[in-house]
């Protein structure tokens, strides 16, 4: 079983949301979000602009490979310009019930997943406006791209604590989607020059995914 993760282009919405739905997918949610690519790669391809939708939704290996398949044929996943797609194992779910319910009954409540470590998913939490920084340290580290989404804080006097570090009201999350062999490298990158004692004040964690597409000549 699989949280999968597009991020396309507003113009894909509607056309994205018909293939959950045809798939019966679980608990598709969308957000707004924004692309990073740099003005001269935008104007190389031809992009107007970086306003993007990031669907999720929970899928099983069948309908993962499907919803893949789907995107590329509709929207054109996997040409530049036209949006990703990564699949994250769930790794357990609370209650047997919504296992069943997720898995349409057709198996038991038992679950273990399959993890291929090939691709991660890197999450950045940062200060609002400093995406640049972020994203300037993981290009140099080798990363192709990334996704903004804006976020706020839910203390209540809108400051919290995470890992003892202090997290404002105003956030913005950075999805990286990398190889693994060049994750840490990344990572690290993103700590040293936009990291906690900077004014980007970021902090950065990693999921697996099991399965990517979007990435065109980078695909194997």
């Amino acid at each position: 079983m699989n949280y999968l993760f597009a991020i396309i282009d507003k113009a894909d919405y509607a056309t994205v949301t018909d293939i959950c739905a045809e798939l019966e997918l679980a608990f598709p949610l969308s957000f707004s979000a924004r692309g990073t690519a740099l003005q001269s790669m935008r104007d190389l391809l031809g992009i107007e602009n970086t306003k993007k939708r990031l669907i999720c939704a929970i899928a099983d290996k069948t309908k993962t490979s499907e919803f893949i398949k789907q995107l590329k044929r509709k929207i054109y996943i996997g040409v530049p310009g036209h949006g990703i797609v990564a699949a994250v194992p769930v790794k357990s779910v609370g209650g047997g019930k919504i296992v069943e319910q997720l898995k349409g009954n057709a198996d038991t409540a038992k679950y273990t997943p399959e993890i291929n470590y090939a691709y991660e998913v890197i999450v950045v939490i940062a200060n609002e406006g400093r995406r640049d920084m972020v994203m300037n340290a993981a290009r140099a580290a080798g990363a192709a791209g990334g996704t903004v989404l804006h976020a706020r804080g839910t203390g209540e006097k809108g400051e919290e604590k995470f890992m003892n570090l202090s997290i404002t009201s105003e956030k913005e999350v950075i999805l990286i989607v990398a190889r693994t062999e060049k994750k840490a490298g990344i990572m690290r990158a993103i700590l040293e020059k936009a990291g906690p004692q900077t004014e980007a004040g970021a902090i950065t964690f990693s999921l697996p995914v099991s399965e990517v597409a979007g990435f065109g000549i980078f695909e194997e």
